[in-house]
């Protein structure tokens, strides 16, 4: 079955990005995105249009149960996030 705690509720730019490991999600619920596309959006002199720029290091809301996994979220930082 469908494990919930495997699971983020992302709209689909977030989703690829997140999928590319452009973004990560922290084991403390924060949102943390890679240099690399951090100098994409400052060389693509999209600093002010980029739909979520200005989300770096915010923490993420949370749902009422079945919170994201630490593990999950570990796992994704260790091995797809582009540091």
């Amino acid at each position: 079955g469908c494990n919930p705690e495997n699971g983020l509720c992302l709209n689909a730019l977030h989703d690829k990005a997140f999928d590319k490991g452009l973004i990560t999600i922290t084991p403390d619920y924060s949102i943390k995105f890679s240099e690399n596309l951090i100098e994409k959006i400052k060389m693509s002199n999209l600093d002010n249009a980029f739909p979520f720029h200005s989300c770096n290091g915010n923490k993420i809301s949370l749902p009422q149960k079945f919170y994201p996994m630490r593990e999950f979220l570990e796992y994704h930082n260790q091995m797809i996030f582009q540091t």
